[in-house]
């Protein structure tokens, strides 16, 4: 007789995503874990982005990150992330606020404004985003820092206040994937206006 004590990690990770999964799902516009860069597009101008930002997200987030979601497969000209497998995109020079299987670590969430907060310890400005970002950068890695910038840069644009600071409640939006249902939310109740 199997108790629920002998639940093997894959069982329990089909049936709650991790937060890093969360954080794409929202894009996954059809519900089929796989997200392609229309779909990636569709989600960029529902929360908002224009056109172009949207053009550019969806190419360069599914380039960057298909073949990484896709262990043992070949490339596909579709571009396609599978959600399940978004932890293997993890990049380096990151926050570390997700570890290796996409789960969040509260502490290293924490230390993102401890450290670099401070003008204001419950937000981010523009220069401390910067800060952080050079604190973070490993030796050597191009392609780590570029998309750790990416992510930043397209988050403070589209999220700064009208003082120009990224608060800690979207930050944390951004990591438990709440913040762009929220921001999708937002974008439709201004078209009705």
């Amino acid at each position: 007789m199997a108790s629920c004590n002998n639940m093997n990690q894959e069982e329990i990770t089909k049936s709650e995503p991790t937060p890093l999964q969360k954080h794409v799902m929202f894009f996954d516009i059809d519900n089929n874990g796989i997200i392609y860069p229309w779909e990636t597009y569709q989600g960029f101008r529902k929360i908002g982005s224009n056109i172009f930002l949207s053009i550019f997200a969806s190419i360069f987030i599914n380039f960057g990150l298909s073949r990484k979601t896709r262990p043992g497969k070949g490339p596909s000209l579709l571009f396609p992330i599978e959600v399940k497998n978004i932890k293997f995109a993890k990049h380096t020079s990151d926050s570390g606020v997700y570890d290796s299987e996409g789960r969040f670590v509260q502490e290293k969430f924490e230390e993102i404004f401890n450290k670099h907060a401070r003008s204001n310890g419950n937000a981010l400005t523009a220069q401390e985003l910067d800060d952080m970002l050079k604190a973070n950068k490993q030796p050597k890695d191009s392609k780590g820092h570029v998309a750790a910038l990416s992510e930043w840069k397209i988050l403070y644009f589209l999220c700064k206040d009208k003082d120009g600071l990224l608060k800690k409640d979207i930050v944390r939006g951004v990591y438990d994937g709440s913040l762009f249902e929220q921001m999708a939310k937002e974008q439709q109740a201004k078209k009705k206006k």
